[in-house]
């Protein structure tokens, strides 16, 4: 068989079992690149899989307890020095399946929006909320976390019967389990990890185009050193969380625009 056809056959899944035995077999070198390139495809392919299954787990066991609407809740925004914290809750389907999804720091920006349009898509019910930094700056950075949360539960078009939870517990009357890493145990967490990241950096994107000169756009409000250059350069827009420490001392007190 030619080396086209092969790569092909290869490439649209058509080859047989048989066909990978014979091409084994092939002595010609660009055979054998092509078929090491396809067999280590494969073998991410099962990794992926095996990793969805892991993650679905939690849904399944609860859904096999009787629950019917299994609920991930998730947050982003907690270290920033601006910006709010924004939360989503994510009831996914029966059968839901989207290889590679995982806790949103661990995506790229470009697979982050690739995903969260499958899942917004796809999903039962989600629901997005956030509590700005003025308000962090009055009840603190986990008081308006969990506010979040909650906000982002009661907007669900449907009402969730067990809360998945990311390291947290919450007030709210809805049976929950709270998971260490749960963005990386759980697809439901993951799935709303991804909604609220990738909404929140269009929230600091817009942002940016307010408060020029901050870089909102590249770091999302979070410490780093071209922020707090900034701070020390143009003071503390509307949008900074005067309670964290940084902000004070590297602004000095100064406001945007003054």
């Amino acid at each position: 068989m030619p080396i086209a056809a092969i790569r092909r056959k290869l490439m649209d899944g058509s080859i047989s079992h048989n066909e990978l035995d014979e091409l084994k077999k092939d002595q010609r070198k660009g055979v054998q690149e092509l078929l090491k390139r396809y067999q280590a495809q494969q073998e991410k392919q099962q990794t992926l899989i095996q990793m969805h299954k892991q993650m679905w787990r939690y849904e399944q066991e609860l859904k096999q307890r009787g629950y019917v609407a299994v609920c991930g809740v998730d947050e982003v925004g907690r270290g920033p020095l601006a910006g709010p914290v924004t939360a989503c809750a994510c009831i996914l389907p029966d059968g839901f399946q989207l290889l590679g999804l995982t806790d949103s720091k661990k995506l790229s920006k470009a697979k982050r929006e690739e995903y969260a349009k499958m899942i917004s898509e796809q999903a039962v019910a989600y629901s997005i909320a956030s509590v700005s930094a003025a308000e962090i700056d009055e009840i603190n950075i986990l008081q308006a976390t969990k506010k979040a949360m909650t906000k982002a539960i009661n907007g669900l078009s449907q009402k969730a019967d067990h809360l998945l939870l990311d390291a947290v517990r919450l007030d709210v009357p809805i049976a929950q389990t709270s998971l260490i890493k749960g963005d990386a145990k759980s697809l439901s967490i993951a799935a709303s990890s991804v909604l609220a990241k990738v909404w929140r950096d269009r929230y600091m994107e817009e942002l940016a185009q307010t408060y020029p000169g901050y870089g909102f756009d590249t770091h999302a409000g979070y410490g780093t050193a071209s922020h707090l250059q900034a701070l020390r350069t143009y003071g503390m827009t509307p949008e900074h969380r005067k309670s964290f420490r940084p902000v004070l001392e590297e602004s000095q007190g100064l406001i945007y625009g003054t």
